[in-house]
């Protein structure tokens, strides 16, 4: 592909030279500097219009009716035109260059390294972005220690680029302090929603519709035995145990992150069973609503049912794989997921 430009212009003065004058190939010369400008810095593009214009010049020695004058003031134009083109493209691939570096910071922000097992809960992450070159979203997760046990966060701004991982990071920056702070999950939802609120009343969204956020916070108490999850608008999480897969659908859905005051704060939070070696997948949207050129939905639950006992990073690895298969590696969202699995202590008893 980069040498395409010298292979038109071969091509364009072989088929000149060969043919009769009557074919005017030569006039064809122009293109060949257009074309560098597409992919070739300023100084290549226009070497390449002088050796088209010398070419041209020198057809002239053997073809004297070309029209040769004409075509070398096209090859001129084209030339001095494609070299701003070059310039301009440039300045632009530097500017998008920055701008991916401030993006990657921000989202280094939110999607912070996750430690791979606290105490007896082991935990592994997945994050793709819709797009290979945005590799920005609002999808975001926190996993913390606290001395109420091991908390997760996971969640889905509504939106994408800069404003949604700013919304993201206020949520994800008031769970990592409220979640060592409160005792009870209720108080940590209600601090993120007032994070939230605040953010979105200093940086208003463009939209008509209001921003707001998808959350799911899991509390897994030290030593094990249950799981405690609130869930504000949230795709229910799978649990794989020895007996199949359960969804862990909430009784009663808690409301939707800076939309409390419109819904009414009442939260709820539910108990469930975890043992050991039991797995859990907590996820974003993008994965459940990842379609098939059909147009169907990936099937979730049916994979997470056929999956093998595993850990926590074969299990992400294995979903990885399949969803860009499913999707022939056209994702249409951002996609997050934590999988955390229940171990043996340290010191091989049981937890409790």
């Amino acid at each position: 592909m980069r040498l395409s430009p010298v292979f038109l212009t071969v091509v364009i003065a072989s088929l000149a030279y060969a043919t009769p004058p009557e074919m005017a190939f030569s006039r064809l010369l122009p293109a060949a500097p257009a074309l560098a400008a597409a992919m070739w810095p300023v100084l290549p593009t226009v070497l390449l219009g002088t050796v088209c214009l010398l070419l041209m010049i020198g057809l002239s020695f053997v073809f004297p009716d070309l029209g040769t004058w004409w075509t070398a003031a096209g090859i001129i134009a084209v030339t001095v035109a494609a070299a701003y083109g070059s310039h301009l493209r440039l300045q632009r691939e530097r500017t998008l260059f920055q701008v991916r570096l401030v993006a990657d910071a921000a989202q280094q922000v939110v999607l912070s390294p996750l430690p791979r097992r606290l105490g007896d809960v082991e935990i592994e992450s997945l994050y793709l972005a819709a797009a290979a070159e945005a590799r920005i979203g609002g999808d975001f997760y926190e996993v913390v220690d606290t001395p109420f046990g091991v908390r997760l966060l996971i969640g889905d701004v509504r939106g994408k680029g800069l404003p949604a991982v700013g919304a993201a990071a206020a949520i994800v920056n008031a769970f990592r302090e409220s979640a060592y702070d409160d005792a009870a999950l209720v108080d940590v939802a209600r601090r993120l929603d007032a994070s939230s609120t605040r953010y979105n009343a200093a940086f208003p969204p463009d939209e008509p519709m209001e921003r707001f956020a998808t959350a799911l916070l899991a509390e897994i108490p030290h030593g094990g035995g249950r799981i405690d999850i609130l869930n504000c608008g949230h795709p229910p999480p799978l649990l794989l145990t020895g007996d199949g897969i359960r969804v862990l659908e909430p009784e009663t859905p808690s409301p939707l992150l800076s939309l409390a005051e419109l819904l009414g704060g009442h939260y709820h939070v539910d108990t469930f069973a975890l043992g050991t070696g039991d797995l859990l997948l907590l996820y974003t949207d993008g994965i459940a609503e990842t379609r098939a050129r059909d147009g169907e939905f990936f099937p979730l639950a049916s994979w997470m049912r056929g999956q093998p006992p595993t850990p926590p990073r074969e299990l992400l690895t294995a979903l990885h794989r399949d969803l860009l298969r499913y999707s022939r590696g056209d994702l249409d969202d951002d996609i997050a997921a934590l999988a955390v699995r229940l171990r043996e202590p340290p010191d091989g008893n049981c937890p409790g």
